[in-house]
This record gives C-alpha cells, structure tokens and sequence, in this order.
C-alpha cells in the first residue's frame, strides 16, 4: 500500500473490515475491490463495491454484505457516515481530519507525492515520434512526441522502468527519394544548368520532395565536395558516384535538425535505433528464419485486398507469416515475389531486439493512419516471445489541425507542404505546446486554436493552470515579507497545524489534492497521460475558487497578520496546492512559472 495514497489507506480499511465479516475470502478479491470517488458530492466522498464482489464467495446477498460494512467501517477513525447505497454499494463520507492528514503528507513528500509502486519491476520500452528523416518534424509527430514524451514521464511516476525510444526509418524507397532530392538542391548549388523538369524525369518516382529546407544541405555538398560529385559539364553523375555520400549526409543533417526541435519541445529519448543498421546487420533474414524454424512461415498466395476484384489483383507466391495463429484478421508477406524483405520484415526484427533487450511490455506511439498495424505487429511480438510473452501496445494520434482566426493556418513555405514543429514552438512555445497536446485523448482528433492558446484567461488550460500555481507563490512571498524571519519553507509548513481548515473550499481543495496518487496510477494503467491535464486543471479551478472566495469572506483569506495560526495552516495548503501542480506540470514536461507577466 502506497502510504500517501489516502484511497489506497481507505481499500485497506475495507478489506480489513471485509476479512472480519467474511473470514476465508479468497486472497485475490482484494483486487477486484474499488474505492473511487464520488461523482455527487452528496453521497460522500468515496464509494465501494466491496459488498458486490465479495457476494458469491460470501454466498450472501450484497446488501447483508453492505449493512455489515457500514457497521465496521463507521467504528474506526477516519469514515464518518457509510451508507449502504444501490446493489450493494457502500457510499463513504470521511472525517475532515482524515484528509486534513495528507497535508503534511505532500509537504514533507515534496514533488515525489503521487509517486507509485504500480510498476516496480515492469521494464517497458516506449517508442515515439520515429519520423522518417525526409523533413523538418511537422505538428503530425508533434503530437506524437508530446504524447509518448508525457506518457514515458507518468510510467516512470508510476514505478515502471522506463526507456524512452526513436527509430530512425533510414531504409526504403523515402530516403532513396530524399537523397536524389537532395542532390538536385546539389546541383542547383554548383550551378548546374540542368532543369527542374529535366532533372525530376531523371529521377525514378520523380522528385518528391521540394522543401526550402534541403537548400542548405545541397550547400553543405557542394562547399564539402565542390563540382566532385557531377560531371565535368555539372549535369547529372551516375548514382554510384554520389547517392550514398548524398544520402548518408542528407539523413544526418534531418537528424540533427529533429533532434534540435525535440530538444527544444522537451523531449529526450535515451536510445536512438537505426533501420538501416538494423537491415545492414542481417537482422530481418535472422528474425525470418527463426520463424521458419517455428513453423510459423509458409509459402503462399493471399487472397485480394478488400476493395480489388480479382480481375485487379496479381496472386503472386510470397513468404507468409501465420500472423492468423495470433489473432491477426490475414497471414502477412514478409518477402515480396522478387525476394527482398517487406518492410513488415525489418519492423519485427525492430521488436525482435527490443524483445532480447528484455523488456516486459512494447509500447508504439503511432500516427491514426496506423490503426491497421496494431494486430499484426501484437501477433509478431506474441510469436516471438512464447515462453514470457511480451506484451506490446499502441497508442494511436490523431490528426491535429491548426487554426487561427477559425481559419486553417497557411502551410509552410521552407517545408513546402506542412506546418513545421519549429514555426509552432516560435509561435507559442513549448508549455502552451505541451499543455494543449494533452488537452484531448490520443485518439481524438483535435483543433490546435492559436488564438486560444495564447489566450489569458480560464478557457486556455495552460494559462489557468500555471497562473493558480503563480498564484500559490505569490501567496508565499506575500507571507514571508508579513511574518519576516518565519520559517516558511514546505518542511517548516508540513508541522503547522491544520486542524482550523474546517471551510467547505478549502475541504474540497484538499479533497482534490488527495486524488493525485490515484490519477497518476489510473493514467498509467490506462496509458492515458491526458488525465493528468484534466487533474490539474480541475485543481486549479478549486484553488482559484477559494482564492475568489477569499476577496467576498475576509475569514477565508490566505493572510492575516492578526492570525498567525489560522494563517499557517492556509500557508500549509497553498504550499500543497503548488506542490501537485508542480508534480503534474513535471508529468506533461511543462514548467511551472514564479509569476504571471
């Protein structure tokens, strides 16, 4: 039991209290026994289903089981009323004192409140962003990396270990097609007298990539390699005179400059992994014959995509993955009928190593134009991990559309065709960035307003929450310039006596306080980080309601120089407040700020 977990003390008294009334109770029922909050405040502040699951082993009706409880449960210290409620549920109101206990709690915990045990000893591997290295980081892989940033940062909370993961995709046709544009910027900065249009029929799939942004790596070339990588008339060399230095370079370059607009985002991923390595070192020929030597390969012809009719479709002979045997809807091609690996092949070698790095649990954060993925990757990973069975999940993006104005905003000019990750970060920063990111679900679509995020007031989440706990500190500093030489600090407050918050604002903002270890282990078992935005902003609406109140009822006031005792305690609670605000805040990778300017 996590002690600063006031819910989590509460399953305790009721499993407690269960035992007494029902000995020999299986040992795994205390799992299936809740304690959440209510969601009417006049039915008390927590509710359970003890009663209900513990019915059929009892062999008891839940209401005999529930009338038992509420006996129980009102004898001891912290439950003031247990109401026996529906079909067996038992609504529980707690004393003021039991949750004025977690005050001193939080302050002596510091920013460490909230942390969990729920993962010890589940190692998980969270792979996010991943964008190809083809172009600038555009608002598609924002999304992503804020997701899977906040999402790695609350498993961490939560006691799992955590590593944070970028795959680099530098194999296959799109770095093929971002190296031959990357030479035409080459050629336009040797002065070639070739084309555009003469230029893109040389180039096979024609020239996909147009960006302003790969004018600087063609400088870079031609400064490094002069006219060296042309012909002595600057027209087109043969590929093997240029393609993999251009291409070796051109992928550096887009790293360096992803790497760059993570950093500046807040995201810091541990390890880097490379396709092209992995490709290079044999890997998705090793994870096919392993495969092979499972019985898990076969030689056959799928049926037609949905959508062709036959007449469409070529059935050609492939190399197939019984991915059917794992619950995928279709066994899927890991050769194509020329021999070369599917790209499908070199993504289950991807997981195959992370698997032999022996982690518990993979974690993809994907784009929604991956939703199809999802099964035959979860069946590649159960084939290849039968003795532990590793489990792998994912978290899908949706597309996020920028507006200012109620308008679209105008695309990229240096990016050609999307709205960069860099033109966002220089427009509103990262914490408004963050913040709103996770304003919405993952799998939500979502409307990144411009307006509204630079917006001060309730309805921008970010603004609101950052300036409750500006709020907070100005509190503090106004507290030591009226008491000059008090000690102040949280582990001073964590001492002061709290027993004068007996205000109903106040209560609710504790009560609010002491759902923070709850969310962070129900965000984490869910994957859900965007809980956490709602948390807080919840909590802010609490601590600003109290701060309004205290304008209309003087008694309700922070500071008061003729109330030194009844003044610390409220000092106790502020300090609290910052405290979860500033934990959450670290959660989505958001500072917090001193003061509002």
């Amino acid at each position: 039991m996590n002690p600063s977990d006031l819910y989590a003390r509460l399953h305790g008294t009721v499993i407690a209290a269960l035992t007494e009334i029902i000995p020999g109770l299986p040992p795994d029922l205390a799992a299936r026994v809740e304690i959440t909050p209510t969601r009417d405040q006049a039915h008390g502040d927590m509710a359970t289903n003890a009663a209900m699951v513990s019915a059929k082993s009892a062999r008891q009706p839940p209401a005999r089981i529930a009338a038992a409880l509420v006996q129980h449960l009102t004898a001891g210290p912290d439950i003031e009323t247990a109401v026996a409620a529906g079909p067996g549920f038992v609504n529980l109101r707690l004393r003021p004192e039991t949750f004025r206990t977690i005050l001193p709690i939080i302050l002596s915990a510091g920013e460490t409140y909230g942390d969990a045990t729920t993962g010890a000893g589940t190692r998980i591997n969270v792979e996010y962003v991943s964008a190809n290295p083809t172009g600038p980081m555009h608002i598609g892989h924002c999304r992503g990396a804020v997701v899977g940033d906040a999402l790695a940062n609350l498993l961490t909370k939560a006691g799992y270990e955590v590593t944070k993961e970028y795959y680099i995709n530098d194999a296959g046709a799109q770095v093929t097609a971002l190296a031959w544009a990357a030479y035409w910027r080459y050629l336009q900065a040797i002065g070639s007298p070739v084309t555009e249009e003469a230029y893109a029929a040389e180039v096979p799939g024609g020239l996909q990539y147009k960006g302003e942004y790969l004018i600087t790596v063609g400088d870079t070339l031609a400064a490094r390699f002069q006219t060296s990588l042309a012909t002595p008339n600057l027209g087109i060399a043969a590929p093997e005179i240029w393609f993999d230095t251009v291409k070796d370079l051109t992928v550096d370059a887009m790293m360096t400059e992803i790497r760059e607009d993570l950093r500046r985002l807040g995201c810091r991923h541990d390890i880097f992994s490379s396709e092209r390595a992995l490709v290079a070192s044999g890997a998705a020929d090793a994870v096919i014959e392993k495969l092979h030597a499972d019985g898990l390969i076969y030689e056959g012809v799928l049926e037609p995509p949905k959508g062709k009719t036959p007449e469409d479709w070529e059935p050609r002979p492939q190399t197939l993955f019984r991915a059917t045997d794992f619950g995928d809807d279709v066994d899927r091609p890991l050769r194509k009928s020329d021999g070369s690996n599917t790209y499908f092949a070199n993504d289950i070698a991807y997981h195959a190593d992370k698997i032999n790095r022996c982690y518990d649990v993979l974690i993809d954060v994907l784009g929604a134009d991956h939703g199809g993925y999802v099964k035959r990757m979860q069946a590649a990973v159960n084939a290849l991990s039968p003795n532990r069975r590793v489990a792998f999940e994912a978290v899908l993006c949706q597309i996020v559309h920028i507006v200012r104005g109620g308008q679209p905003v105008r695309m990229s000019k240096r990016a050609g065709s999307y709205v960069t990750l860099r033109d966002l970060l220089e427009e509103v920063g990262k914490d408004a960035i963050r913040f709103t990111m996770l304003t919405r679900k993952a799998d939500a679509q979502m409307e990144f307003d411009l307006d509204h995020v630079l917006a001060t007031t309730r309805e921008n989440p970010v603004f609101y929450v950052q300036y409750a706990h500006a709020r907070c500190r100005s509190v503090l500093r106004g507290a030591a310039e009226m008491f000059p030489g008090t000690p102040l600090a949280d582990r001073d407050l964590a001492t002061a006596a709290v027993d004068t918050l007996t205000g109903e604002p106040e209560l609710t903002l504790i009560r609010r306080l002491a759902l923070w270890p709850r969310t962070v282990e129900a965000a984490a078992i869910a994957r859900e980080p965007h809980r956490i935005a709602f948390f807080l902003y919840d909590l802010a609406a609490d601590f600003h309601m109290l701060w309004n109140r205290g304008k209309d009822d003087s008694t309700l006031r922070f500071l008061r120089a003729d109330q030194p005792a009844e003044t610390r305690a409220r000092l106790a609670l502020v300090a609290a407040t910052a405290v979860v605000i500033r934990s959450g805040l670290a959660v989505m990778g958001v500072a917090p700020v001193e003061e509002m300017r």
